[in-house]
């Protein structure tokens, strides 16, 4: 088994936390390197989107320090979701397998290790999965369990409680790359891929610096993605609303026309004179 491993992390506006995450994952490469677990030509590949602080020259100073250090730097902001499948793209080629996770490390890096267990053991694609929401507000908790109840409803094939800490090889990343979504959701389209997975848990820490870069309104922006590029339903509601509209709209019309010609009642004020 082919064991090179590229962490990916999406970046914006982390200069608060980046290097404490840096120093945090690179020791945790090196445990893997040690351990015989990856190979030395592991990398941790940074994703600048577009950021308007320092993160992308502290990315340029890791890679200065340590070739363990990469950076991919988009031009302008493109959404977590498409830096992060630039990312996955950009290392493709280069990487046997990736492991994808947030700059804050909210998502337990210890798991790292069971993800590469189950790699090992013939699995082309790992979800981390939270065990639970106990940490969250109750309206995050709430609006998070009805959204996944929503996406079932629609028939989307989502995994609960999975964001985007996982490990997918390098040929489910050759089949990601062969959708062509405008709007992306990763964690929708991954599902769809089709090749053996598996489920690693794990406690969802606290952001210990920094604010969070979800706010409420890229929350709403991100299900929308998922829910209309993932199924045709809301598309077809939408459509037979518009069609029950347009049809009671020229009944009305008929119905005003032949009561005009007929009956000799107005349109709109108007009164429709034969001669």
């Amino acid at each position: 088994m082919k064991n090179t491993l590229y962490l990916v992390v999406p970046c914006y506006n982390e200069e608060e936390i980046l290097r404490d995450t840096a120093g945090k994952l690179c020791e945790k490469m090196k445990e893997l390197i040690a351990e015989g677990n990856v190979s030395v030509y592991s990398k941790i590949v940074f994703v600048d989107d577009g950021s308007r602080d320092g993160t992308w020259g502290i990315i340029e100073k890791l890679n200065a320090e340590g070739s363990i250090f990469a950076g991919v730097k988009l031009s302008r902001n493109r959404g977590h979701q498409n830096a992060l499948f630039a990312g996955l793209m950009a290392v493709k080629d280069e990487a046997d397998f990736v492991i994808s996770l947030d700059a804050d490390l909210q998502d337990d890096i210890s798991a790292v290790e069971r993800m590469i267990g189950e790699y090992s053991g013939g699995c082309d694609i790992v979800y981390g999965v939270r065990k639970s929401r106990e940490k969250d507000s109750f309206f995050k908790r709430a609006t998070a369990e009805g959204y996944y109840k929503l996406l079932k409803k629609h028939g989307c094939d989502i995994v609960y409680n999975h964001a985007d800490y996982r490990l997918m090889s390098s040929r489910a990343l050759e089949a990601l790359s062969e959708y062509g979504e405008q709007r992306l959701f990763i964690r929708g389209l991954v599902p769809l891929i089709g090749y053996k997975t598996a489920v690693v848990y794990y406690d969802r820490g606290v952001r210990e610096a920094g604010e969070s870069k979800y706010p409420l309104k890229r929350m709403l922006s991100l299900a929308f993605d998922g829910l209309f590029s993932l199924s045709l339903r809301p598309l077809r509601a939408v459509m037979a609303l518009g069609a029950a509209m347009i049809a009671i709209a020229v009944g009305l019309l008929i119905y005003s026309l032949a009561a005009a010609v007929f009956l000799g009642a107005p349109i709109l004020n108007w009164k429709i004179v034969t001669i």
